[in-house]
């Protein structure tokens, strides 16, 4: 929904899309803070604090009626995320890596979650997985390429 850059890359009636057909038919949704606060915009919400991503998860979830992984890594304070999943609360701890290429981390990590939910994984132990695989993926520090180049999602291999 919204760029590293911060630049809108959804128009308003394309999120009223999202948000009403396919947030439906979703086990997890995983915005970063700048698409959380555009799914909270008639609210002037700002994500600063974890107690904001606190009442963030909790709004989302309300609103949407779906379970919502809050991802921190936009927060200056670190890179913790929040899943809200029947008005329950569980924080993720992340570590910050320093990698200057990381073009795709939202979408790995989602994907990754996918893929151990797929694979018979309850939600918070596939939410782990994912994170554990991202930071691997992170750490091993491929440099493609000018500006935010990829992961290496080949890093185990």
């Amino acid at each position: 929904m919204v760029s590293t850059s911060g630049h809108s890359l959804l128009k308003p009636q394309d999120v009223k899309t999202l948000t009403s057909r396919l947030f439906p038919l979703a086990t997890l949704v995983t915005p970063n803070i700048p698409e959380a606060e555009a799914l909270l915009s008639t609210k002037g919400h700002r994500i600063y604090t974890r107690k904001d991503m606190e009442e963030a998860a909790m709004e989302l979830f309300h609103v949407f009626q779906v379970s919502f992984l809050l991802k921190g890594g936009h927060n200056d304070q670190g890179a913790d995320d929040l899943l809200c999943c029947n008005g329950f609360l569980t924080w993720f701890p992340g570590e910050r890596i320093d990698n200057p290429n990381t073009h795709g981390t939202g979408c790995t990590l989602s994907s990754a979650i996918a893929c151990g939910l797929a694979g018979g994984m309850g939600l918070e132990e596939s939410i782990r997985m994912a994170k554990s695989y991202l930071n691997g993926a992170l750490k091993a520090r491929l440099n493609l390429g000018k500006g935010r180049g990829p992961l290496w999602h080949g890093w185990r291999t």
